[in-house]
């Protein structure tokens, strides 16, 4: 069945770097787009990074433009985000995501097929 498998959370001090990886495994659509999405404890869902199905398109929400890249090895079907100058605020649970029909925005796609998350701590 289709599934993604992310790898890559831990915990940093501020100003620290992590890379999140995750590879999409079964997925039958060879396009689709991908990204990133984030939970902090008692906060909502929030998109983070994404790009689209033909490659061409990247977004980043704000907080983490300048910081964050995300990218893409087709050859392997994974994705990855690398995280540089980590501060408190980034702390949350990390779910890569992929929608063929790229219902959403920023990385967070509701209808499409997530990952299990993985944890990023940073603090001091």
């Amino acid at each position: 069945r289709p599934q993604l498998a992310e790898s890559g959370g831990g915990s940093v001090q501020p100003g620290g770097s992590l890379k999140l990886s995750c590879e999409v495994i079964d997925y039958r659509y060879t396009a689709y787009c991908m990204g990133w999405f984030r939970q902090a404890t008692g906060k909502e869902r929030e998109g983070v990074a994404s790009i689209d199905r033909d490659g061409r398109t990247i977004t980043y929400t704000d907080s983490v433009k300048g910081r964050f890249t995300i990218s893409k090895d087709a050859t392997k079907d994974t994705q990855y985000l690398q995280m540089n100058n980590l501060q408190p605020e980034d702390t949350a649970v990390y779910f890569c995501a992929v929608d063929a029909l790229c219902r959403g925005t920023a990385g967070y796609y509701p209808l499409g097929l997530w990952g299990p998350g993985t944890q990023v701590n940073v603090s001091s």
